[in-house]
């Protein structure tokens, strides 16, 4: 049974493109690691750019 964490900024990211994306890592699981899609889990994760950094710098101090 696979479980994937797909961890992406709370910014911008609408209900179609977390259904591409979760439909994507199903059927690249299923493709090529022959995993059933019934029991394959995609949580996404959203963080809020004030909890995500880089570089020394919060992402949300970062220009865009």
């Amino acid at each position: 049974m696979p479980f994937v964490t797909i961890k992406i900024t709370d910014t911008n990211v609408t209900k179609q493109q977390k259904s591409v994306l979760v439909k994507g890592v199903t059927d690249l699981l299923t493709e090529t690691l022959k995993k059933d899609p019934k029991t394959t889990h995609i949580v996404i994760e959203e963080i809020p750019l004030d909890n995500w950094g880089y570089n020394a710098s919060l992402t949300s101090e970062l220009p865009l």
